[in-house]
């Protein structure tokens, strides 16, 4: 499996601009907020969204100015609700990292978020933008759509696979089919392609987010505990499917379990062993590989080039990585 610096290769430029412009974007005159947006820009991740968007663009056509401000935005809107999220998920950590909640309080973050959504607006708006900006607030829309919906279900636990799909399809996936769509979008593709490459990002995320759900069972490589998904109530495919294949009297047993014992590690650990016995594993492994393949077939029918394969690779990483 290429690296990412591999897959990186055909916009390394794109990237080096992108993140000169996105420290711009991030600038400001009041001293405690530059602090802050300085430490959030030191700390970003891999960098895959604006990937998405940078070799979404070239695969359609020649990257533009468009093409950086819709990275910008994206950045900027996703930023906003990851800072919004470890407030409201009262979590101190972010990629192993103190959260901005956790450094400066509550407050202060939260506000920090809304000044990273109005720069994105305004990004967009003072640049006349304004498809960009219809396709990544429809994706900010779904993700808090999707996050109120998961929540109203955990309450009860009873999350069947439609609304499963549903959750992952507005949380996860509707950024990464923004970053594509954008991407399309910014080098003048026209709404037929736009709309293939926003179904292919979707794809893409879906499988991604069934990669993460799969974590939870066992890969000791990875940032993220063992179980954490069942010890905060959450539904994911692998559980679900062991569920419906489970007798109504063990079904009652397990859902009390996540219930009432999740604080207790041996009654995570039963919870694993129940859902790998029922083959609940392999069953996500074969969704998420339906998925990557359909996203696939969509590349290729866009036209041939080291950025498709770059793009490819892109796809392969996200669904084979292990961490």
């Amino acid at each position: 499996m290429a690296d990412i610096k591999t897959i990186q290769a055909p916009i390394t430029v794109e990237m080096e601009l992108f993140e000169l412009k996105f420290r711009s974007f991030m600038k400001s005159n009041v001293m405690l907020l530059d602090q802050i947006m300085n430490y959030i820009v030191k700390r970003k991740g891999k960098q895959l969204r604006p990937m998405f968007v940078f070799l979404t663009a070239k695969t359609c056509g020649e990257v533009t100015e468009s093409t950086y401000r819709g990275a910008g935005l994206i950045e900027l809107l996703h930023t906003a609700s990851l800072v919004h999220d470890d407030v409201v998920d009262d979590s101190n950590y972010r990629r192993g990292f103190f959260s901005v909640n956790a450094l400066w309080k509550n407050k202060i973050a939260v506000l920090v978020g809304d000044v990273l959504l109005s720069r994105g607006m305004l990004l967009a708006v003072d640049n006349k933008e304004y498809e960009l900006l219809r396709i990544v607030s429809q994706a900010v829309r779904e993700m808090s759509e999707g996050e109120l919906l998961q929540l109203e279900k955990a309450r009860r636990l009873d999350i069947n696979e439609e609304i499963y799909y549903e959750v992952i399809r507005q949380k996860t996936a509707s950024l990464i089919a923004a970053c594509c769509a954008v991407g399309a979008s910014s080098v003048a593709a026209d709404d037929s392609t736009v709309e293939k490459a926003r179904i292919f990002g979707e794809k893409v995320g879906i499988a991604f987010q069934i990669k993460d759900d799969l974590f939870d069972y066992g890969n000791q490589e990875v940032g993220k505990p063992l179980g954490i998904d069942i010890k905060e109530k959450k539904m994911t495919l692998p559980l679900i499917y062991a569920l419906s294949k489970a007798s109504w009297l063990k079904k009652r047993e397990i859902i009390y379990t996540i219930k009432n014992q999740s604080h207790k590690p041996k009654k995570v650990a039963e919870v694993i062993a129940f859902v790998k016995e029922s083959g609940g594993i392999e069953y996500a492994t074969q969704v998420m590989q339906r998925y990557q393949t359909e996203a696939l077939d969509i590349l290729h029918t866009l036209p041939d080039s080291e950025n498709r394969q770059a793009l490819e690779q892109l796809v392969r990483y996200t669904i084979e990585r292990t961490k």
